[in-house]
């Protein structure tokens, strides 16, 4: 082994000090998870999963992790968060508890359950830290191997760093693109398509990434032979070892209790990963797992005795155990005294850990307590509420649940009573306090949010008659976006060598290079990870996805992971990537969908952006990369050959997030839409003003966030009526749309009709012009839906037309 800081060899005292080091912090690891599953067991925690039987690869791992590095790993991961020194005993047990506060539970304050791991790569005001001067972990999430697409692209923003000179500015982020994307998966989990797709993107792209399998047989109860081909990942995954006639990966194997094999095999990964750019597959085998899956079973249900005698002869710990006795790194007497200080310093850092995150909330219910023993004293209902007091106080361990019901059913009790506002006030005052400790930083709380931006309008000449097609104001915009910003890049299928399909791109990768303007396979779910990695660094990448319907490749890894990114951190990590796609209005099932209350209710922690036409969707491109928050931007699919007005100020002009815009008015009904449907609506509007209809347009621009100023509110009450037009199937996001409008602007006061929507129908679109016809909202659907309206208004003026 080698140090380091001195790149000096070892003395074995020096030796022998690294390896009781590494002893005591996987003897420190086991017994947080012994213990923790008792914590479970007695209800104090809610449920566990563990890492014991992985701790000794992961020690191996951790020693050639350095500051820049970043791991993507899954929960089993402690040992090496141990390692790494970003875990200690009582922040496990905090994660184990569900510590609400960020300062005690530093990995979610309590979001996620144990197990999951992140470091904190924000200040508390939501800039970055300085990421190369710490060693990284990128958020965790539960879903099996949904950390391998962000895997990827934390790797290959150090191809990036290390191919545009201009970078080198943001030394926040890496040093010369010298870090590795560490990833960890469990065996069953590489059944797993996203493995397979990340695997296949990881050996084209070449990027740094060390991937380790831990291999213990079994997906929770399963057996591997009914996960994996042959029952080995590295076997069937010969085909991308490299060699010297083409790339690939460097597919290694080594026994998970075979302490100095795990080292010198990480160090070999490592050298080829941090110099060469190499990817490399590391299948950790003959790992076991003491516990089994989580503390919701017992694993000796479905492993014979066998199995269960070689898990325990081949347990790592006790492997490592027997060789540092036979080389005389210490003698059992040793091993037994540390183990049983081990220990010690385990339950001390568990009752801490519990002390913390107890203390507080028996405080509030001992103040509680004393609140309604005083309003007792004073209440016709005196007896039911000392009951309900005397219950409270019964709670050995309570909950803000539980003390929170008590109050709200004491308040019931003393509605007509002087004690009403004091303890009216008290409840107020704790929801307000707890309430941000569950539902903070959904979206970004910093001051560069979207909010922060404002409105700059497209300029023109004078003149203003010069008009060209739609695509080439975002090509052109893209052009100066891409002149000032070395960070941006985008990337996706056809995004490079043919300037997107719908020519948004068109000769900019001749421009500005293949790395920043990138062809990419087709493979949805990592063109998204490849996003959520390079913007977690730094970068601003737009990932682009071919079509709306394509998206559907993408949304668990869009839903699981960015969305939930700043709310599973508290805040203390971000990516800000643009995911850039193009929707509605085309011919076929699978070319024409506009799924928006599906991503609507899927995405929320993501802006969801649906421009009418080029102009205003390169306005939000121009806004997102002044904030640092992701977002989705829509496209119109059939309007990038239509004809605006060319502006003069590129890069500059910029869209509003979360504002409507009033693109006609009128007097006797408001008509709210978006994306491609404007079009139409304006055109039953000139229809419908023949008729004596004047109809009041709203372009809602972003779904999320929906109208936070509530001027569709102030249409409404200016018309009383409301029709919401909509490409979604019934009850998609047009009833998104009314439920926003309806009760949270409270527009339901304003109506002197009943508020309807006109969508498409419960089907795709058949193939063909005459399908769009027949499935979506067409110019005489809008037209006679706004007329039937206005005949209950006054039927002798608008007869019925059928």
């Amino acid at each position: 082994m080698i140090k380091e800081e001195t790149n000096i060899t070892l003395t074995f005292e020096d030796f022998k000090t690294e390896v009781l080091k590494d002893y005591k912090i996987a003897i420190t690891s086991r017994e947080c998870s012994l213990l923790g599953r008792k914590e479970v067991l007695t209800g104090k925690a809610k449920f566990g999963i563990f890492g014991d039987g992985k701790e000794v690869p992961q020690l191996a791992m951790a020693k050639f992790f350095k500051n820049g590095d970043f791991r993507s790993g899954y929960y089993r991961d402690q040992t090496f968060m141990m390692a790494i020194g970003e875990l200690t005993i009582q922040e496990f047990f905090a994660g184990l508890y569900g510590h609400t506060d960020i300062s005690q539970e530093p990995m979610s304050a309590g979001r996620q359950m144990g197990g999951h791991f992140m470091t904190h790569s924000l200040n508390d005001d939501g800039s970055w830290k300085d990421l190369t001067k710490q060693k990284n972990s990128s958020a965790d999430i539960s879903p099996t191997a949904s950390q391998m697409p962000r895997m990827l692209g934390l790797a290959q923003a150090s191809n990036i760093y290390r191919s545009i000179p201009e970078l080198a500015k943001k030394s926040n982020f890496s040093i010369n693109g010298n870090e590795i994307s560490w990833g960890t998966i469990g065996n069953a989990s590489t059944s797993e398509g996203l493995f397979f797709e990340t695997i296949n993107a990881a050996g084209v792209l070449q990027v740094p990434i060390i991937l380790s399998v831990w291999d213990d047989e079994y997906g929770i109860s399963v057996h591997a032979k009914y996960q994996t081909t042959k029952e080995s990942i590295s076997e069937i995954l010969k085909g991308y070892q490299r060699d010297e006639n083409s790339n690939g990966f460097e597919i290694l194997k080594v026994k998970g209790w075979d302490y100095p094999s795990l080292i010198e095999t990480y160090e070999k990964a490592a050298d080829l990963a941090r110099e060469k750019h190499i990817p490399v597959l590391i299948h950790v085998n003959q790992l076991t797992q003491p516990q089994g899956h989580s503390s919701s079973g017992s694993h000796e249900r479905y492993k014979d005795s066998t199995r269960l005698d070689w898990e325990k002869d081949f347990d790592c710990i006790r492997q490592m155990k027997l060789w540092m006795i036979a080389i005389n790194i210490a003698s059992p007497e040793e091993i037994e005294e540390i183990d049983s200080n081990i220990k010690k310093e385990v339950l001390e850092g568990k009752k801490a850990a519990w002390n913390a995150f107890i203390g507080p909330i028996i405080e509030d219910q001992r103040e509680l307590v004393v609140l309604l023993e005083k309003i007792a004293s004073a209440s016709q209902n005196k007896d039911s509420i000392l009951k309900l007091t005397a219950n409270l106080s019964k709670i050995k361990i309570p909950l803000k649940k539980e003390i929170l019901v008590i109050a709200r059913k004491v308040l019931r009790m003393v509605i007509d009573e002087n004690s009403k506002p004091e303890l009216s006030t008290w409840i107020t005052s704790y929801i307000k306090k707890s309430q941000p400790e569950f539902s903070s930083h959904l979206y970004s709380e910093s001051r560069s949010n979207v909010f922060s931006v404002k409105e700059v309008l497209p300029e023109y000449a004078d003149d203003a008659k010069e008009e060209t097609d739609g695509r080439m104001i975002l090509r052109d915009n893209f052009d100066v976006l891409f002149t000032n910003h070395p960070e941006v890049l985008i990337f996706g299928e056809d995004a490079g060598s043919i300037g997107d399909v719908n020519q948004g791109l068109v000769g900019l990768q001749i421009k500005f290079g293949e790395t920043r303007v990138a062809d990419v396979g087709i493979r949805e779910a990592s063109i998204i990870g490849q996003g959520i990695g390079m913007a977690l660094r730094g970068l601003r990448p737009i990932a682009e996805i071919q079509y709306l319907d394509y998206l559907l490749y993408g949304v668990q890894i869009l839903s699981d992971d960015l969305a939930t990114l700043q709310y599973r951190t508290s805040g203390k990590q971000k990516a800000p990537l643009i995911i850039r796609t193009r929707g509605h209005r085309l011919e076929g099932i699978w070319h024409s969908g506009s799924p928006m209350g599906m991503l609507v209710n899927a995405l929320r922690g993501i802006h969801i952006l649906v421009p009418r036409n080029m102009t205003k969707a390169a306005g939000f491109y121009n806004t997102l990369l002044e904030c640092d928050e992701p977002a989705l931007v829509v496209e119109c699919l059939n309007g990038y050959r239509l004809k605006e007005k060319t502006p003069l100020n590129y890069g500059e002009f910029k869209t509003p997030i979360g504002v409507v815009e009033t693109i006609k008015e009128g007097a006797d009904i408001t008509l709210v839409s978006y994306g491609s449907t404007l079009r139409l609506v304006e055109e039953a509007a000139k229809e419908l003003l023949d008729f004596g209809i004047d109809c009041e347009i709203i372009d809602i621009q972003s779904l999320l966030p929906f109208d936070v100023n509530h001027d569709i509110v102030k249409s409404i009450a200016k018309t009383n009526r409301l029709l919401v037009i909509d490409e979604d199937v019934p009850g998609g996001a047009s009833a998104y749309i009314l439920q926003q409008i309806i009760e949270n602007q409270d527009g339901y006061n304003q109506l002197d009709s009943k508020p309807q929507t006109l969508t498409s129908k419960a089907h795709r679109p058949a193939y063909g012009t005459d399908g769009d016809y027949f499935s979506k909202p067409s110019i005489e659907d809008i037209f006679e839906k706004v007329y039937a309206m206005m005949n209950e208004v006054n039927p002798t003026k608008y007869p019925v037309l059928y």
